[in-house]
């Protein structure tokens, strides 16, 4: 039974490890990601994974409608915006 113990505490300590150093922070990042595509309201200055600047026109529940540069109106998936850049 010492054996066992023995040959099972490295591997459990080697999956607490890679719990907090690698799964828990990606957890969290995806949580904030998710809360801020929630959180996204016509008027919010964006940036999309490609690099898109632009303003909120319009958003349901799928898609966003961005602006941009006040002629041109480019539709986007709600998860191609990267970042909200509003000045706080």
């Amino acid at each position: 039974m010492e054996g066992l113990a023995g040959a099972l505490l490295p591997l459990i300590l080697m999956f607490a490890i890679f719990y907090f150093l690698l799964i828990r922070p990606q957890q969290k990042r995806q949580k904030k990601i998710q809360q801020m595509h929630a959180s996204l309201q016509k008027g919010d200055k964006v940036v999309t994974i490609g690099g898109i600047h632009g303003k909120i026109d319009a958003l349901d529940e799928d898609r966003v409608v961005i602006d941009v540069n006040g002629s041109q109106k480019l539709t986007f998936d709600r998860q191609a915006v990267r970042d909200v850049v509003n000045p706080d």
